[in-house]
């Protein structure tokens, strides 16, 4: 298939949205080119052979998609000769796509060829600083020496924090998997099982479910290490599954807890806090709240535990990427500006809310769980296993 396919019919995004976004940072044209705004901007297409790896010979995969501000009938697609076998069974929507690179230059050579013969204004050109190899960068700059080089990092987050009915389907199909993969590797691990074991059950379990299976954060009995190893989880030890599954790209990600026999009185008040935190931290949220109500009802909850000088909260946006917007915080373990705090949440907002209790002497204790904002309050995807989940019920004895 040639530069010139018949595209499909609908730009997958609200083109009028991004042109304000755009015309609001001063951009004139944009060259996204990470793998998640690539799908974003595509709606949906991710290349099956690069998912994993992005080497390829002596240079490495790098997709590009142009779009000129108010002028979508001078988009275009450059990507790898591979990807015309997925192009073949859904053109793209942008009438010039064009997929014969072998590396980043090659690439870049054929962006900057495009954007010289449409004639759009190019005064102002943003990329993916920290998505653009160096040699693709250098070779884009040399070309337009009068243009200035910005970051759209600000723009395409912008754009995918409004999530369509569509994304909330798969975000609530991967986190729901991840729901169901946990409750069946606890339910199937007696006494004696490795942390190495449980994450590779829990892979397996993701994976039959049809979710990529992307890490998983894991503690057992009093150890605070979140890594996988030899590390058993004994009789009467607590665990901790933290995982993110994504489908079709799109992350699930919550956490849930578990224990090999019952748990004591402190235990079940230290699950109990972190429970009732979050579900304070969830009743501000809808469309129109401010992003700052969701921190205030956390942690005038947390700061009446007596448990909360070892305990976190944190609440972030999250979708095709595990961080993104809507931005709560200037403090939490992502480094970014609270650019949401003080603005007013809108419908199709996804964020993640996290509850920690990282106790000296008990161990790792945690609940995190998807809200989805609504206009009228909001929604939880994977809403159930949120106490103490017991350790090896399917286990034949």
């Amino acid at each position: 298939m040639n530069a010139h396919t018949k595209p499909s019919s609908a730009i997958p995004f609200d083109a009028v949205r991004l042109d304000r976004l755009m015309d609001e940072a001063g951009i004139d044209v944009l060259i996204a080119t990470s793998k998640h705004n690539v799908q974003y901007l595509l709606g949906g297409h991710r290349a099956f052979f690069f998912d994993y790896m992005d080497a390829m010979g002596v240079s490495r995969y790098l997709p590009a998609v142009i779009y000129a501000k108010g002028a979508s009938d001078k988009a275009a697609f450059f990507g790898h000769r591979l990807e015309n076998f997925q192009r073949e069974l859904a053109p793209f929507w942008m009438p010039t796509q064009l997929a014969n690179s072998s590396g980043s230059l090659d690439t870049m050579q054929k962006v900057v060829d495009h954007i010289k013969k449409s004639g759009v204004k190019a005064n102002s050109i943003g990329v993916e600083t920290a998505f653009l190899p160096l040699d693709a960068g250098s070779a884009l700059k040399s070309s337009f020496p009068d243009s200035a080089i910005k970051d759209a990092l600000f723009v395409l987050e912008r754009m995918r924090a409004l999530k369509t009915p569509d994304e909330l389907a798969k975000l609530k199909i991967a986190s729901e998997a991840v729901l169901d993969s946990m409750k069946a590797v606890i339910a199937g691990h007696g006494p004696g099982a490795t942390k190495a074991e449980l994450t590779e059950a829990l892979r397996r379990e993701e994976t039959n479910r049809g979710l990529t299976f992307e890490y998983c954060l894991i503690t057992a009995g009093t150890s605070l290490n979140r890594a996988p190893s030899d590390q058993v989880w004994g009789e009467g030890d607590i665990l901790s599954l933290d995982s993110g599954g994504n489908y079709h790209g799109y992350i699930g990600d919550i956490c849930r807890m578990a224990i090999q026999g019952e748990p004591d009185a402190e235990l079940e008040d230290m699950l109990g806090d972190i429970e009732a935190i979050q579900r304070a931290s969830m009743k501000p949220i809808r469309a129109g709240a401010m992003g700052t109500e969701v921190y205030a009802a956390a942690d005038a909850l947390l700061a009446k535990s007596k448990f909360h000088n070892n305990m976190h909260f944190l609440g972030h946006g999250m979708g095709l990427v595990s961080h993104e917007a809507p931005r709560l915080t200037a403090t939490g373990p992502v480094p970014y500006d609270d650019y949401d705090a003080k603005r007013p949440l809108e419908t199709g907002m996804v964020i993640s809310v996290e509850t920690t209790l990282a106790h000296p002497k008990r161990g790792f204790v945690k609940l995190e769980d998807t809200v989805i904002v609504t206009g009228t309050g909001f929604d939880i995807y994977g809403e159930g296993a949120r106490g103490w989940n017991r350790g090896g019920t399917a286990v034949p004895k």
